[in-house]
């Protein structure tokens, strides 16, 4: 029960949805590039970063200069729903501009993660 409640805590805050959201999107990204979508500054970012990790939800590794984010394999039926929920719903309006200003950083070169760490790996999705 204590990891139900740790994942949808980590759930309750609308920025860790989008960041959630951005992952399953994208894969694998910076937190530099959380940044110019989210319109949020590094730590507030890194903040929300560090409740998805602690959760479970979310992993790191580093690149380089750059730490690079990604979703965790589900560990229970609770995580495997939410992300199974936000992968169908596709988050509504505000998930869809974030994809949109993803891939307008990819195209324009802003991005780090698809410009600078891994150009080659543009996620499918991102590509359309």
């Amino acid at each position: 029960m204590k990891e139900t409640v740790k994942t949808f805590k980590a759930l309750s805050d609308e920025t860790r949805l989008r960041i959630l959201h951005l992952l399953i999107e994208a894969g694998e990204i910076c937190v530099c590039d959380m940044e110019t979508v989210l319109g949020c500054p590094q730590a507030k970012v890194s903040r929300h970063l560090t409740i998805l990790k602690n959760a479970g939800l979310v992993d790191d590794r580093r690149e380089g200069l750059w730490v690079l984010y990604s979703l965790v394999k589900p560990a229970d039926s609770t995580h495997a729903a939410v992300l199974k929920m936000l992968r169908e719903t596709g988050g509504g309006e505000l998930f869809s501009l974030d994809k949109k200003k993803l891939l307008q950083a990819i195209q324009q070169g802003r991005c780090k993660t698809f410009g600078v760490i891994k150009p080659e790996k543009i996620p499918q999705s991102m590509a359309r």
